[in-house]
């Protein structure tokens, strides 16, 4: 009978103690914290630069935020629910995930580095070209001291190229017959006279070129020409022409 007894008095204070238990974990309210997800990581990152940022100016570095994500990370254990625990691969999985964000900032300080050094050197390269004339991309001449000039690429040999040069209404001024060329950059000279046989007055006009061999038409690119007075760096950096007008580094086909 004692036996009996000394069991069933065990077993009351067992469920006493997890009463007690469920008890206390209800007064404290304790709420169980998710693990922090990538989503959260990057949310917090950008909340914490604009922190800093607006508290002194400076946005914390890769190593001071990585450290604010471990504490809040062993913030959210020692909150977790100690009949749920976090799972061990969850966690390990975080802290990666942690690392990963800390090395993407670092990779993005890198290349903006990068990019500036680069920056700096094609501008030091670029420098050496002003007071060149350059052929780039374009269909426009500018008829100053009664001379202007162009260029064509092509992409094949040619019997016959011509060009043909309008004015700002779209009237044809004048029309050059260049004959044949060779595949590449052929450049002409328009010395301002119409086909009327007057002379065109000082400004910009529009050309436009047509080549073929034989029947067959031919693939023209028009370049235009103009002598480097400067470099700018509105939208990346731009070569600009004298008598107006600028153009990019990549546009250039050749520099005279």
């Amino acid at each position: 009978m004692l036996p009996v007894l000394q069991a069933i008095g065990a077993g009351l204070s067992a469920l006493s103690a997890l009463k007690n238990l469920t008890s206390s974990s209800t007064d404290t309210k304790l709420t169980p914290v998710a693990p922090p997800t990538a989503a959260s990581i990057a949310q917090s990152q950008a909340a914490a630069k604009s922190s800093a940022s607006g508290a002194n100016g400076i946005a914390p570095t890769s190593n001071e935020l990585q450290d604010r994500f471990l504490k809040l990370l062993v913030t959210q254990m020692k909150n977790q629910d100690p009949l749920n625990p976090l799972d061990n691969a969850q966690v390990t999985s975080q802290l990666a995930q942690i690392s990963t964000v800390g090395g993407i900032d670092k990779l993005n300080g890198t290349l903006q580095s990068l990019s500036s050094s680069m920056l700096a050197s094609q501008s030091m390269q670029s420098a050496s070209i002003i007071g060149h004339q350059v052929y780039a991309a374009g269909s426009y001449v500018t008829l100053a001291d009664g001379k202007a000039g162009g260029a064509v690429n092509l992409t094949q040999d040619a019997d016959k190229v011509f060009v043909q040069i309008t004015d700002g209404a779209g009237a044809l001024v004048r029309t050059l017959q260049l004959g044949s060329a060779k595949a590449g950059l052929s450049s002409f000279q328009w010395d301002g006279k119409t086909d009327a046989g007057g002379t065109a007055p000082p400004g910009t006009y529009v050309f436009q070129a047509t080549a073929a061999k034989g029947n067959t038409a031919i693939g023209a690119e028009t370049l235009m020409m103009g002598k480097v007075g400067g470099i700018s760096f509105n939208n990346g950096m731009r070569l600009n022409l004298e008598g107006g007008g600028d153009i990019g580094m990549a546009d250039v086909k050749r520099i005279l």
